[in-house]
């Protein structure tokens, strides 16, 4: 429920920034980029290649995806993320279902999608971490300064969550998680869970502690996508007319990517995205409607991308229901 509530307070405010913007200069900003929105969607295939590769190194070399499958994962994985009302973790646990249904085992499928979730945060951090950096090149004055100051505090604090949330799967996790369901729910309602949650919890340590080299490439193959998406940013300028570079546009795409991390129980930070492009554009001397334009262009694609990839993991869990209902032969 409050993740439907936090939904519909993102659209008012959505609607909100788009008539204080004037809705009919936001609609010309669209405009201008027009046809531009087809390249602009188009290159979200490379953030989405490495964001795949990364994953997959996570996975037992025995039975990961080849990496078209791990881009499809992936597609759908996003899709679910962006367009339902699920907070962050909806398309995920749709993920490992998904990789675990194509041969992955179980325990490997949902180890690897908790280390993706926190190499994806961590490198995240850190392209934040860099964007900020270059906006303290760029100017120096008092509302930079404030914004640097309030992304910095925003960092420390996830960074901390993520040193928790790391010496918390190291702990047992998932075992610990399943004595609390037992406790809570008679037995004869709850199977007995026990040893997958411990056999969960060991892939988890094990990709930590004995797959160190693939961990550190999955880091590397994530930051890389994050800072791709840099190019989605920059071509809604080009196209915008506006004379900012990579760098800037990068910083840009960095600092709205903390936002999103930071709104993960708002499904697809609906509204906070948008008012956060107007606060930081404003930094470069943006036009609040251009800036709002970068973020309604970010809404376009995931409309796009999402709606095909919801449908096709609709059509995959049916016709996986369908199968199952007519029994063999």
């Amino acid at each position: 429920m409050s993740v439907i509530i936090a939904a519909l307070l993102g659209v008012a405010l959505l609607v909100y920034l788009i008539i204080q913007s004037g809705a009919e200069e936001v609609a010309r900003a669209m405009l201008l980029v027009g046809w531009g929105l087809v390249p602009i969607t188009l290159f979200h295939a490379v953030p989405l290649f490495f964001s795949a590769l990364s994953w997959r190194e996570l996975l037992p070399r025995s039975s990961r995806p080849g990496v078209i499958g791990a881009i499809w994962n992936r597609w759908i994985r996003e899709s679910i993320t962006s367009l339902l009302p699920v907070a962050g973790v909806g398309g995920d646990l749709a993920s490992a279902r998904l990789v675990h249904q194509r041969g992955v085992p179980g325990t490997q499928a949902v180890a690897s999608m908790v280390v993706d979730i926190t190499v994806g945060v961590a490198t995240q951090l850190l392209f934040v971490m860099i964007g900020v950096a270059f906006l303290l090149s760029r100017s120096t004055g008092r509302a930079t300064l404030l914004v640097a100051w309030v992304v910095l505090l925003g960092i420390a604090l996830f960074l901390a969550a993520i040193a928790v949330f790391v010496l918390i799967q190291h702990r047992g996790m998932f075992g610990v998680s399943a004595k609390l369901a037992r406790a809570i729910v008679p037995r004869k309602n709850l199977p007995d869970i026990a040893g997958s949650a411990s056999a969960i919890d060991d892939a988890v340590v094990a990709i930590y502690t004995e797959r160190r080299f693939n961990l550190s490439r999955a880091g590397l193959l994530r930051l890389v996508g994050w800072a791709a998406g840099t190019g989605e940013t920059w071509l809604v300028l080009q196209f915008s007319h506006q004379p900012l570079g990579m760098i800037d546009a990068f910083t840009l795409e960095s600092l709205g990517a903390g936002i999103r991390g930071a709104a993960f129980m708002v499904p697809g930070a609906l509204g906070i995205l948008e008012g956060s492009s107007i606060v930081f554009g404003a930094l470069f001397g943006l036009p609040a409607q251009t800036a709002l334009t970068i973020a309604l262009a970010r809404r376009v694609r995931e409309l796009a991308l999402g709606i095909p990839g919801l449908f096709v993991w609709q059509w995959v869990e049916g016709h996986r229901l369908f199968r199952r209902a007519r029994g063999p032969g």
